[in-house]
């Protein structure tokens, strides 16, 4: 297992980052957030058959990976998913 960083669409803020955070921590552990950077990048330990599950989870959450191969109607639907993501992560983080 080493540490990996990972570019990340769609994270706009404290609330994606709480969010991925919470979501990411039961199958990959502790995930770091770098909200200082564009594209956002995510950084944790993995090991490098995990990645790819990584980054279905992320998908899935409307985080792809930056340079993944979406069309646009999949571009739309992480970008609301990542909208409900936030608002969750954001709701989570104010209680």
């Amino acid at each position: 297992m080493s540490q990996a960083s990972f570019e990340v669409l769609n994270v706009k803020c404290g609330g994606c980052a709480s969010t991925l955070k919470k979501k990411l921590k039961p199958l990959f552990g502790e995930v770091e957030v770098d909200l200082d950077v564009m594209p956002r990048k995510i950084t944790l330990d993995i090991n490098e058959e995990d990645v790819p599950a990584l980054a279905k989870e992320l998908k899935a959450l409307g985080y792809p990976l930056l340079g993944e191969d979406m069309s646009s109607l999949e571009g739309v639907k992480a970008k609301a998913k990542s909208f409900v993501s936030c608002a969750i992560g954001k709701m989570d983080s104010e209680a």
